[in-house]
């Protein structure tokens, strides 16, 4: 893993590169995804069935686009009863945690005549988005969908890809408890461009959210504007903050636990202690050894991982905001203390006992974050991004004469006449005074 420390020239230009560390996008992708988007866009059902057929060795015309409902009742039926209440627990646990992020419409008296207030309504239509192909992700689908329920979204559309028609049991039963509307084998760019723009087959969306590969993303990318999204996210990471009192077993395993989704993620330790960077090291070469998915962690590890050596804990919690981490695990003796000090990460796990692998499934906040050094702006999927919020403005008759001439006299101010006159022409029978 590369090392880096405070004692060396190098340092601020180190922890520069981990900031700047936005995924570029390689040549020729968005010009492969931009002709998919377009000819779905323009062609629909047939533009959709030739790719998923190229790309999934799927035939749509013969098997259908929508999964029926039987199948999915057949899923959730056929699921060993462990699985089917451990997905029934994860769900309960994400909808306790959403269910304190509801807002509700407010209004106020703010004088004479007038009242102003916020109207908050759901989208009418969410499409998620769940990777298919190596690996089934039912806590994707958890994840995307149960926000959106607790929002009061009236249609969900979920897209899977189906490779070869395979159908992921687990992935379709989270889909039936966490009430998925109605579910769709179709992936890619092509399955984003059919929920932005509707097909035949496949209804248009509002907001389009949930995890994929580059095509997915930079068709997100694309679309956004007609429909919303939650995010372009990048490659998994993680960084463990840890102090000279901390596991480095527990640090090892836990910045594993990321580099095994993806050679690309980013596994960074920091540290005041060299003797724990020392010791997490030996631990992730022995660790590595165990694991199923060792060729992605050892290459994630080699690519990206990362040891920071700092002189302090300040210092730590100064480079853990300026890397903007999607996770952020405090392994040190007080973590309220540095939290204090934390601005920003997607999700912070607080001491030994709250590995990040608990986000991941079952503690209740979203595990869809924010990555790339975009925890310095933006948050976690939640219910706020499943609603809309409009303005509303009520003046009588007496409250608007008060301030017409002032209204008209702004108006005219930006050289816009036609406003001006639209306040004055409700008075033309009247004398206003102001």
């Amino acid at each position: 893993m590369k090392k880096v420390t405070y004692r060396d020239q190098r340092y601020t230009a180190d922890i520069e590169l981990l900031e700047n560390r936005g995924e570029t996008v390689p040549e020729g992708i968005m010009e492969r995804v931009s002709k998919i988007v377009e000819d779905v866009r323009n062609r629909g059902d047939e533009a959709l069935f030739e790719y998923t057929g190229r790309y999934d060795d799927v035939d749509l015309a013969e098997v259908g686009v929508e999964i029926a409902p039987d199948i999915v009742e057949k899923a959730l039926e056929e699921l060993p009863e462990d699985d089917r209440e451990l997905i029934e627990e994860a769900a309960g646990s994400i909808e306790e945690f959403h269910s304190r992020q509801l807002e509700k419409s407010w209004t106020y008296e703010a004088g004479s005549g007038i009242e102003l207030g916020q109207k908050v309504t759901p989208v009418e239509k969410a499409g998620i988005y769940v990777p298919g192909g190596t690996a089934a992700y039912p806590s994707s689908v958890l994840m995307n969908t149960v926000p959106a329920k607790v929002a009061g979204v009236g249609g969900i559309m979920m897209a899977v890809p189906t490779p070869k028609g395979e159908l992921a049991d687990a992935v379709l039963a989270a889909a039936r408890i966490a009430g998925v509307d109605r579910i769709f084998r179709i992936g890619g760019a092509q399955a984003v461009a059919a929920l932005a723009y509707g097909t035949e087959t496949v209804p248009k969306v509002d907001k389009i959210v949930g995890p994929g590969n580059i095509y997915v993303a930079m068709a997100k990318k694309i679309v956004f504007g007609t429909v919303d999204i939650d995010m372009i996210a990048g490659p998994s990471e993680i960084l463990v903050l840890a102090d000279g009192d901390a596991d480095p077993v527990l640090a090892a395993a836990d910045l594993l636990s990321q580099a095994e989704h993806d050679p690309l993620a980013y596994p960074i330790l920091v540290t005041d202690d060299t003797k724990i960077m020392e010791a997490v090291e030996a631990e992730i070469k022995r660790q590595l050894t165990l694991l199923p998915r060792k060729e992605i962690a050892e290459e994630s590890v080699r690519e990206r991982g990362c040891l920071i050596l700092v002189p302090d804990m300040d210092e730590g919690a100064r480079v853990a905001n300026a890397i903007a981490p999607e996770h952020l695990e405090l392994l040190v003796t007080d973590p309220d203390a540095i939290l204090k000090n934390i601005k920003s990460a997607g999700a912070v796990f607080l001491g030994s006992f709250s590995p990040e692998a608990l986000g991941d499934y079952m503690a209740g906040p979203n595990h869809v974050l924010p990555t790339g050094g975009t925890a310095r702006f933006s948050s976690p999927l939640g219910v706020y991004d499943f609603i809309k919020r409009s303005s509303l403005i009520r003046y009588d008759e007496q409250a608007l004469a008060l301030r017409a001439e002032k209204v008209a006299r702004f108006a005219r101010m930006e050289g816009f006449e036609a406003h001006a006159r639209a306040v004055e022409l409700r008075f033309r029978d009247k004398k206003v005074e102001s």
